[in-house]
């Protein structure tokens, strides 16, 4: 290759390096908007409603992508895969739902960025995937941060901490099942199957708790679909565009702008050891996340609770 032409192709990288961080940047924005938008509705409304026409309404919005797949081809096998995942999925949801309206939004936030320390003790764990002594170790590391932020033992355990450190887990689930059905199915397909499934599962205990919505409800949760649903948008164009270990830092500055939000628009400081622990926690999470794009190239291990 030609010096001018080894010069191009580097520019192009680069050029496609800032492309993958503006995404990033801009999936930040979209995701923080959603945990305002949660947040502010508050707690008026049951954690399971909100949940259900939050998805209902991502129903609606990805209905030509369902149009298509009427003609497509699924075994009952993967149909069982895609409805526990949905179950996962629906649980967490709610539970994320509960915690956005209980403690402060850098809490949740802190806390559910332990999701890719789950993910790579589920692959060791359902996998069979090999656990080296350094992710141990990071993972190890991740919990600690977690301690730190609820310090068990030294100030009583909210429980919107607990419903979000159990949401978790859960997310790490559903990501998992979702990465052994792209052997299978398209990206497309798993994505409609979850907005299905979780709809329908969150459906019979909304129905229990069931109030009327304000008309000024359904707009907010409409608006919670629409900016979830182009933040994972945005967030797989980051992923097309640059390495994940160009874009993974990047994506951590959305525990900042929830900070920022949540001090601002609520009044929610939160404390030193919030602090301590979110930065445990986010070195751990970029370490595993290395660890993962060295190992096979490129990855994504951040799921989403939206």
């Amino acid at each position: 290759m030609s010096d001018v032409g080894a010069a191009a192709a580097a520019l192009a990288q680069h050029r496609a390096k800032l492309h993958g961080i503006a995404w990033m940047l801009v999936t930040g924005l979209l995701f923080v908007a959603v945990t305002g938008i949660v947040r502010h509705l508050g707690s008026d409304m049951e954690a399971i409603q909100a949940a259900f026409i939050r998805y209902a309404f991502g129903l609606i919005m990805i209905s030509p992508v369902l149009f298509r797949m009427r003609h497509g081809s699924f075994t009952f096998a993967s149909l069982r895969l895609h409805a526990a995942r949905g179950l996962v999925h629906g649980v967490a949801v709610m539970l994320w739902f509960y915690a956005m309206a209980r403690i402060p939004i850098a809490q949740v936030t802190a806390i559910g960025f332990t999701a890719p320390i789950f993910i790579s003790l589920g692959a060791a764990l359902f996998l069979g995937e090999r656990l080296q002594a350094r992710r141990i170790g990071a993972i190890l590391i991740g919990f600690g941060g977690t301690l730190v932020i609820l310090r068990p033992g030294l100030q009583e355990i909210q429980l919107g901490a607990l419903a979000q450190l159990t949401a978790a887990p859960l997310f790490a689930v559903s990501y998992l099942i979702a990465k052994k059905l792209t052997g299978t199915e398209t990206s497309s397909s798993i994505v409609a199957f979850l907005s299905i499934f979780v709809t329908l599962i969150l459906l019979p205990p909304a129905l229990m708790v069931w109030r009327t919505p304000t008309l000024e409800e359904l707009f907010w949760l409409a608006m919670t679909a629409l900016c979830a649903t182009l933040g994972h948008y945005t967030m797989t164009r980051a992923m097309q565009a640059a390495p994940l270990t160009v874009i993974q830092p990047f994506s951590f500055l959305q525990l900042v702008w929830a900070t920022l939000l949540g001090l601002y628009a609520f009044g929610e400081a939160p404390d030193f050891w919030t602090w301590v622990g979110a930065g445990i926690i986010v070195s751990s999470a970029t370490y595993i996340a290395h660890r993962e794009t060295v190992r096979r190239g490129r990855a994504d291990l951040k799921p989403g609770p939206y």
